[in-house]
């Protein structure tokens, strides 16, 4: 690619990304609606089943447990926002009168990728904040493993907005597009988020073990708060890796198909 040929992938990147910034800020109700799934778990996992779930621990020693759990889940709630706003520029055309604009076709994609990415990490941090409001500490972490942790869950989310922008561009309608992504809200809950893997049915471990959210999960608790790492952190991080390339090419062959 030549200079100038990079010169405007990158202002009509901007572009896009200024465009859904603004989309995003008009009609904020989408995202807040899907930051109240992780809030109201957080909420309902540490004042009502806390004493219990800690096994005796406390409800302090669980909050501990659970914040990072969560913060993956508002990743996973907040990104099906992507998939139904891209599939509302394909239902509505949008994208189809893009396709005949003198512009850079992939700037159309990395503006929906971008701004999903801020997005989302704000949300993230908004429920850190909560997380912290109700007890949450993470008092022993150096400024490093804060940068690491910060790293991870901006890897976690560039990964799965990429998943989600092609779920939103292989859907008919917004509704589709939000229903295919429930996936992404229903992995985590079957992770480590909530409860240790050795605490669940044998039968069911490797289900909450062989997935992307459970190394991711237990990586940030090992940054955070000091616990064992282990393989968990090159596992997240070839997950990452791998979901990002997958749904980079799941979307650009999407996006590349000649409209009917």
């Amino acid at each position: 690619m030549s200079s100038n040929s990079l010169s405007l992938a990158v202002r009509d990147s901007n572009t896009m990304l200024r465009r859904n910034l603004l989309h995003a800020r008009r009609y904020p109700s989408l995202t807040l609606n899907l930051l109240l799934t992780p809030v109201m778990l957080l909420l309902l996992f540490v004042y009502v089943f806390g004493d219990t779930m800690s096994g005796g621990a406390g409800r302090d020693a669980y909050i501990a447990y659970i914040v990072p759990g969560i913060l993956l889940m508002t990743i996973g709630s907040t990104v099906i926002g992507t998939a139904v706003s891209v599939s509302t520029d394909m239902s509505e055309g949008i994208i189809a009168r893009f396709r005949t604009m003198a512009i850079h076709r992939g700037s159309i994609l990395f503006g929906h990728v971008v701004g999903s990415v801020l997005q989302t990490v704000i949300s993230v941090v908004l429920v850190g904040a909560v997380g912290v409001a109700m007890g949450f500490r993470s008092v022993d972490a150096s400024v490093l493993e804060w940068l690491a942790a910060f790293g991870l869950l901006t890897l976690v989310t560039l990964a799965f907005t990429w998943i989600a922008v092609g779920m939103g561009l292989g859907s008919p309608n917004a509704e589709a597009a939000s229903n295919n992504a429930m996936p992404l809200i229903l992995l985590p809950l079957i992770s480590s988020a909530f409860v240790p893997l050795h605490s669940m049915p044998g039968w069911f471990q490797p289900i909450a073990e062989y997935q992307p959210f459970t190394p991711a999960i237990e990586t940030l608790r090992g940054l955070l708060l000091g616990t064992e790492i282990g393989n968990n952190w090159w596992i997240a991080l070839a997950w990452c890796v791998g979901l990002t390339v997958l749904g980079y090419r799941w979307s650009r062959a999407q996006f590349d198909k000649d409209p009917k």
